[in-house]
């Protein structure tokens, strides 16, 4: 594997209220890296006792004079001085991020990192921006509404994008001031808290941001249970999703949930075939697959599959798992051994449902080392009701369906139950929009995928949860509109 000696990686503590702190148990759980199956550091384990720790600290920093009365620039000042913190460690930033997750390191510092920075950045412009309206009553009263911070914010993030879902959360929480507590994945702790080292180092005060790692039960479950959190924002799987939705109804919590995906990547007859060969590989290969918004189903014109196919394997083949520190690499590990298992047990349901195997589906040794590797997969032959086409993956399994007409391709693209993203390919612009807007999904990419930016809501419809990230809309998220009347007669 590429030399690493240079990245020096200290054990994991708890950060709390300003402070690097041990677990109040002493327990300490392992991440590995997912290119070597090798032990990377140890992590500081988090329990119900010390979420009540950062809780109190988050409390206490929200409830402070020093916070409360902080001006908004001042706020839009600590967002930047994080960003800047953030770009002077970017590409020890982006190693850390790959040695704990596998996702290549060019991805990691062109992508995942340089838009944590964006985020913190946009966020900072919007801290002063942030206002009420003045609403025309009837009779003798001024009436006006004030957005005010909903509080202490638990956010709970995964594995797929550590620093970039950290950043999705922290960032728009700050700027409306309030303050966090963050509980990254167990499996990449490691950027969470170098974003908390970050913010320390921008003078960002004591309890505005804590950082407690551990596992969902205890540290997760804990924090959404507390009574004195406001709000939880969580990014992870549907089924998770469901039980922090039960589990914050005693407390009644403001909640916003991204969930998971599977979401049709639609190629029509007249489409640009090559564009949408190379759309359709990053949309599934992308991250390996480790992504809510992977193109996993590939809906293409019967009249055109078989062209289309041939050059999809082809392109597929060069995506070649390799070292993920190594910058040529395009397609890295799984990130741990119990997702491999998972995938694996995917494919070996899309032969077993007679499921046509085209590419793949088998695991692949890299320089010697037995990580997480698997090679890009590529299904056939497949019927909406099989099991691949249905649940979310979540690795590089590509299902290949096919379809004679544009109505057709949204009834088979709306039959699921997330609606995350979607994407359509055509040179017809009136049959875009017109696929563009009978798609129930929160995005929809035409002749493109996977674009993001900050200023742009993100979220989904269905199963794939509730609330809109980034952009102004993340505003709504995390502040709660309070109405002012005054009598002036």
């Amino acid at each position: 594997m590429t030399d690493t000696a240079t990245l020096e990686i200290q054990p994991g503590r708890l950060f709390i209220g300003g402070e690097w702190q041990d677990a109040a148990s002493g327990e300490t759980f392992d991440t590995i890296n997912p290119a070597t199956a090798e032990t990377l550091t140890h992590v500081a384990s988090a329990a119900a006792e010390d979420v009540d720790r950062a809780v109190k600290a988050a409390r206490t920093a929200f409830e402070a004079d020093s916070w409360q009365k902080l001006d908004a620039r001042k706020r839009g000042k600590l967002l930047y001085a994080i960003a800047d913190q953030l770009e002077a460690r970017a590409d020890e930033l982006a190693r850390l991020e790959t040695m704990d997750n596998g996702k290549p390191v060019r991805e990691a510092r062109m992508i995942d990192i340089k838009e944590s920075i964006d985020c913190f950045r946009y966020y900072a412009g919007w801290a002063d921006k942030i206002s009420g309206d003045v609403i025309p009553v009837p009779g003798p009263y001024l009436n006006y509404t004030r957005r005010e911070p909903v509080g202490v914010c638990g956010a709970i993030i995964p594995w797929n994008y550590p620093l970039q879902m950290a950043a999705w959360k922290v960032a728009p929480a700050i700027a409306c001031g309030n303050t966090v507590v963050l509980k990254p994945a167990e499996q990449t702790p490691l950027t969470a808290l170098e974003l908390a080292r970050a913010a320390a180092e921008a003078g960002l005060p004591a309890g505005v941001l804590n950082v407690v790692t551990g596992f969902g039960d205890p540290a997760g479950a804990a924090l959404v249970a507390h009574p004195d959190v406001d709000k939880i924002a969580f990014t992870g799987s549907t089924a998770v999703g469901k039980h922090i939705q039960r589990q914050a109804a005693d407390t009644l919590k403001k909640l916003s949930l991204e969930l998971g995906g599977k979401s049709p990547n639609i190629v029509l007859d007249d489409a640009d075939i090559d564009a949408a060969v190379k759309g359709a590989s990053m949309a599934i290969f992308y991250n390996t697959g480790q992504a809510c918004t992977a193109g996993s189903r590939l809906l293409v014109h019967e009249s055109i599959r078989d062209e289309f196919v041939e050059k999809l394997i082809k392109r597929a083949a060069g995506f070649v798992p390799g070292d993920p520190l190594d910058p040529r690499t395009r397609l890295g590990p799984l990130v741990s051994e119990e997702q491999l298992d998972r995938v694996m047990g995917y494919i070996d349901q899309g032969k077993s449902q007679g499921a046509e195997l085209l590419l793949g589906g088998d695991r692949v040794e890299v320089n010697g080392k037995r990580g997480y590797f698997l090679n890009p997969t590529i299904f056939g032959a497949v019927e909406s009701k099989m099991t691949i086409a249905c649940e979310e993956i979540f690795g590089p399994v590509l299902a290949v369906q096919t379809f004679s007409d544009v109505e057709e391709a949204i009834q088979i693209g709306n039959a699921t139950e997330y609606g995350l993203a979607a994407a359509v390919w055509t040179r017809d612009v009136r049959k875009a929009h017109h696929v563009a807007h009978q798609l129930r999904a929160g995005t929809v990419w035409i002749n493109t995928y996977h674009n993001l930016d900050t200023a742009s809501p993100f979220g989904g419809y269905k199963q794939s949860g509730y609330g809109r990230e980034l952009g102004r809309y993340a505003l709504d998220l995390y502040t709660q509109v309070k109405s002012v009347w005054v009598n002036l007669g």
